[in-house]
């Protein structure tokens, strides 16, 4: 009878969590559409129409490819073990989810600070935008976003995947560098700073050339007479503000501290809003609160 009754409560317990997981794998699975539909909708219009054919609207098309491809890297393989019921990767599939989120994720912080700088430039000097903003330099900016973030990590990611892990069991829901370090049998003191120093530069310099932007971007609106003048030109950054504000805080908590600080529980907490709600918000962030892409959308589906 006892063996009965135990045999029915791990029934239960089996069926319960995987209603679970379906229940999680349908509202993951709809929220990753929607990232998708978002970001290419912004990729399209800002494409397709002429009067989006600004270095503003070229950044924030760039951007959203790599919104998609940050989600994609970790998204899809999450959906497909729920579905399936596994939780496994392969060594060469857990390389290059981390290589890719990795590289996405630094781009996507070399592009925020890219629009910062456009920003910068179209509110501080609007009679030389044209000249300084050049097709030139907006596509100088975003190649040497993607190459610079390549050369940062295709060290430290090959470097990751020659240690010995005395544990198979990763506590994480992808690939993330500190689960994986801490796997490892042996004591990675420079790779854990060479990881930081990295983290440092990409999220924190950054950041810097940001808060330097808007420094001067708020000095000059405070100048500015009218107070029409002052409210349109907060509201060509107020949406920039709004995804800066989302991505480095996530970020910076997760990885700019020295890897015994903070949980892995918190981090994977934290980790889901990086990877799932800011991806997801960003196409809403950049398209309700612009009106000329409103325009030019409601124009397209009509």
């Amino acid at each position: 009878e006892n063996r009965t009754m135990v045999k029915n409560f791990i029934l239960v317990g089996f069926t319960a969590g995987r209603k679970l997981q379906i229940f999680i794998f349908v509202v993951l699975l709809v929220i990753y559409i929607t990232i998708i539909i978002g970001n290419l909708v912004i990729v399209t219009i800002s494409i397709v129409d002429r009067g989006l054919h600004v270095p503003m609207y070229y950044f924030i098309w760039n951007f959203s490819l790599v919104g998609i491809g940050f989600t994609s890297s970790v998204i899809p393989k999450v959906l497909f073990n729920l579905a399936s019921g596994e939780n496994t990767i392969s060594v060469i599939g857990c390389f290059v989810q981390l290589f890719l989120y990795f590289i996405f994720g630094m781009t996507e912080f070399l592009l925020l600070a890219a629009m910062s700088f456009d920003r910068y430039v179209a509110i501080c000097y609007p009679l030389s935008y044209s000249t300084i903003m050049s097709n030139g330099l907006c596509n100088l900016l975003v190649l040497g976003s993607w190459g610079l973030s390549f050369a940062l990590l295709i060290g430290p990611s090959i470097v990751v995947f020659q240690l010995s892990f005395c544990n198979q069991n990763i506590n994480h829901f992808f690939c993330d560098s500190a689960p994986l370090v801490r796997l490892s049998c042996t004591e990675t003191p420079v790779l854990d700073l060479v990881n930081f120093s990295i983290a440092v530069f990409s999220l924190l310099g950054t950041l810097i050339i940001t808060v330097l932007s808007y420094a001067n971007i708020i000095s000059t609106i405070l100048h500015i007479s009218s107070a029409s003048g002052k409210q349109k030109a907060f509201s060509t950054c107020t949406s920039h503000l709004i995804v800066v504000f989302i991505s480095y805080g996530s970020c910076i908590f997760m990885y700019v501290k020295p890897t015994h600080m903070g949980g892995l529980d918190i981090s994977k907490g934290v980790a889901i809003l990086n990877t799932v709600i800011s991806p997801l918000l960003n196409p809403f962030i950049f398209s309700l609160r612009n009106k000329q892409f409103q325009k030019a959308l409601q124009k397209y589906f009509a």
